[in-house]
């Protein structure tokens, strides 16, 4: 009932004129620069804390940590970015709803800092505290301030990819820094300091929004397929009482010995699947979907399936090649020692550097530039090839006496960041020109839940790294990506004419 999604009238209010400083920021609107920024902060925070959590996770008590074993380390971590963006779904019809995009991300951006605030506490509860809130508030976040990234630009406007290409490049900045803090806190300071170290950032990004609002288009405060009063009433009654019943469920199966970190990511898992299998049914079911929009939901399910593959790829970057860099890399460059936790700086790094190179092509080509599907296709196979790339300097090695060379790792995060860029600013920009008006913010929650399955896929199969060998995990996880990004190149004919007009 909640996804149906009932609205005081067929027709939604008419939303905001786009603001008159459209080209104030690099050729594109001024809120692109509010927008970005509060992203640079967010990722800051976000990504400053998971270039860590993996390594938390598997600290000694004795060293502040929680003492888990790596597999189940890496497990726990990927369960958490599952919950993070299977909370997207409601983060997005909480704003087409209730809320509204402005306060959406605004409300969302106070419980990630609350949840920052909660991981400086140095008690194991304060952290399950913490990441429970952050993934409330992402889940808010999220997919609204992307939504609200497209509502700048008119559908039409061939600045838009190169616009979502500039707003990822100025993310990235955050995504740089962060693990660049974090990293080096939790080495020379305790895991707790880096933690709050986030959550500064995080209060910075918020800060930074408010003070721009007024370049944004939909930040008014009436959501804009608002439920009529009585729906919701039942519907804000509905989601506290659910709420506390699984709280107090959570609460009860804990205290009884049955929820455990094991069976908890099992069960993130089987959500992350029935999810988006159930959302994409409710949207091609829905009445307020027209035949049009619903024929190019089509191939959206291509490009969300070819998002899940690689981002599979994408999340171990801050798991299983941390924990291959902590235990069987350098962590050295000409003499200068780092944090194994720095190697994810070297993510954000060259996405920084190569998104406004892939923004600029994408300009200069104009309506020559790829179809959609063709870059999200090389993006992926990018991402497999970052993952062959490993099994070459792990061939012929056992155990953790060896030590590769920083470069392979920096090499592997090259290729990764490439098609970070093209998949995600692709998909995103898919996403707004592919999305029903009736579920706009929802669509983007729904590619977020690509990245919430691929996590969910990950949460199992992570549990094998250390149990096989590194040439055989990375090897064969590259190699399906790779085939996958194949089989959407061979699949851009149908894409092409099923996604007419859209580039």
């Amino acid at each position: 009932m909640l996804l149906s999604g009932t609205t005081t009238d067929p027709v939604a209010p008419e939303d905001e004129p786009p603001p008159r400083d459209d080209h104030a920021f690099l050729g594109h609107p001024q809120g692109l620069l509010t927008l970005s920024g509060l992203e640079v902060w967010e990722r800051f925070s976000f990504l400053g804390m998971q270039a860590i959590l993996v390594l938390y996770f598997v600290s000694s008590l004795e060293e502040g940590g929680l003492g888990l074993a790596p597999g189940t380390a890496a497990s726990l971590s990927a369960a958490y970015g599952t919950l993070v963006y299977l909370l997207s779904v409601a983060g997005g019809w909480l704003a087409d709803r209730i809320l509204g995009s402005y306060r959406a991300v605004l409300w969302g951006g106070v419980l990630i800092a609350a949840g920052h605030y909660a991981m400086a506490v140095p008690t194991a509860a304060m952290t399950w505290a913490g990441l429970g809130l952050i993934s409330a508030g992402t889940g808010l976040l999220k997919p609204n301030v992307s939504a609200m990234v497209g509502k700048l630009y008119r559908t039409e406007d061939e600045r838009r990819d190169a616009g979502f290409a500039l707003y990822y490049m100025a993310i990235n900045i955050g995504a740089f820094l962060g693990p660049l803090v974090t990293g080096w806190l939790g080495d020379h300071a305790s895991w707790h300091t880096a933690f709050s170290a986030a959550a500064v950032g995080m209060t910075l990004g918020l800060v930074q929004y408010v003070a721009g609002r007024r370049h944004l288009a939909g930040r008014k405060h009436a959501a804009e397929f608002a439920l009529a009063p009585g729906p919701m009433r039942r519907a804000l009654r509905l989601m506290a009482a659910g709420a506390a019943v699984a709280a107090v469920l959570a609460v009860a199966l804990s205290l009884a010995g049955w929820l455990t970190i094991g069976r908890f990511a099992d069960a993130l898992t089987v959500l992350s699947v029935v999810a988006p299998v159930v959302y994409f049914a409710v949207m091609f079911r829905s009445p307020r979907v027209s035949a049009e929009e619903r024929g190019r939901l089509r191939p959206y399910v291509v490009l969300f399936l070819a998002s899940v593959v690689f981002n599979f790829i994408l999340f171990q970057a801050y798991s299983t090649m941390i924990l291959l860099a902590s235990t069987n890399a350098d962590t050295s460059i000409l003499g200068f020692t780092f944090p194994a936790g720095w190697y994810a700086s070297a993510l954000g790094a060259f996405e920084v550097a190569l998104a406004p190179v892939v923004a600029a092509v994408w300009v200069r080509m104009g309506r020559d530039q790829p179809h959609a599907s063709n870059k999200i296709a090389v993006g992926v196979i990018l991402g497999g090839l970052s993952f062959l790339l490993m099994v070459l300097p792990t061939s012929g090695h056992g155990g953790a006496e060896y030590r590769m060379a920083a470069w392979w790792i920096v090499g592997s995060y090259l290729l990764l960041g490439l098609g970070d860029i093209l998949v995600e600013t692709s998909g995103l920009s898919a996403s707004t020109k592919l999305a029903p008006k009736a579920f706009a913010s929802q669509t983007l929650a729904l590619w977020f839940l690509s990245l919430a399955l691929a996590n969910g896929i990950q949460a199992q199969t992570v549990k094998l790294y250390g149990r096989v060998s590194q040439p055989a995990y990375f090897g064969v996880n590259g190699a399906v990506a790779v085939v996958a990004g194949l089989l959407v190149i061979a699949a851009a004919p149908w894409l092409r004419r099923t996604m007419h007009p859209v580039r």
